[in-house]
């Protein structure tokens, strides 16, 4: 199962299952809060993605999906200020109910989820404070989680060195370990590329990020692993991350660059 399954899975049918075990059948749907848009003029996760940059949000792309049903999800990396933030776009087709995706809408924000939503999508903010900016660029509403957000996360010993002093120079070093190809340079010091091929592997994507200072890579690592069902594995030394979708190469680039292995299993 991919990560766009996982999360499709955990958002509509986790629920339903949870209550049919308890011997009540699927839960009742919920409607979307009455203060969202009942029309957006996006209705994919591509147009989404567009909309963001246009809106001075812009987000790279690390990975996209589009179902039978017309449904479209991407995961994307936006960086404001300095600090990297994800977002996760879920896009809906036709044949879902606006009810369906209240339902949808009330489980995530019941994790804690952030989300910023109208017609037919939502995206998860994952760092909260960069919400209204996001809803901002896309006339859309912010619905602040209302369950308990998972805690923040004991980070390990990141050494202090090697420092870069560009993106780019961060993308050949790892183009010298597990290859770095079809760069895309999304500016304020992150680059997406493809993994793995160098070495055989199936090429995957990657999110290299240099940050201003500790706190700001700091924050940027525990927002990517304080996501329940959203595994991620980063390798981070100095002011930089690589953000891997292929976790079995984590240990690999860590010796290479001197870096240490974050590592979430998404529980």
């Amino acid at each position: 199962m991919n990560g766009f399954s996982r999360r499709v899975w955990w958002a509509l049918v986790v629920p339903a299952a949870a209550a049919a075990a308890c011997g009540g059948g699927p839960p009742p749907q919920v409607p979307l809060p009455s203060e969202v848009p009942a029309t957006s003029p996006y209705g994919t996760a591509g147009e989404l993605v567009s909309a963001l940059a246009r809106g001075g949000v812009p987000c790279a792309v690390t990975l996209s999906n589009t179902r039978q049903d017309g449904s479209s999800d991407a995961d994307c990396t936006a960086v404001i200020d300095g600090v990297s933030f994800e977002n996760a776009i879920s896009a809906f087709g036709p044949s879902v109910t606006r009810e369906e995706i209240g339902t949808s809408v009330d489980h995530r924000r019941g994790q804690g989820q952030t989300l910023v939503a109208a017609g037919n999508w939502y995206v998860h903010v994952r760092d909260p404070a960069f919400a209204p900016q996001v809803a901002k660029a896309l006339d859309a509403v912010v619905l602040p989680g209302i369950g308990i957000a998972a805690p923040s996360r004991s980070l390990p010993a990141i050494p202090a060195a090697p420092r870069f002093d560009s993106v780019q120079h961060l993308a050949e070093a790892l183009d010298g370990t597990v290859g770095c190809t079809d760069r895309q340079d999304s500016g304020a010091g992150q680059v997406t590329c493809r993994t793995g091929a160098k070495i055989g592997r199936t090429p995957n994507c990657a999110v290299l990020q240099l940050h201003a200072d500790d706190t700001a890579r700091d924050k940027a690592i525990r927002s990517e692993i304080s996501h329940p069902g959203a595994p991620a594995s980063l390798v981070t030394a100095g002011n930089w991350t690589v953000n891997l979708c292929d976790y079995s190469l984590a240990d690999q680039v860590a010796r290479a660059l001197g870096g240490a292995v974050v590592a979430y299993d998404g529980n």
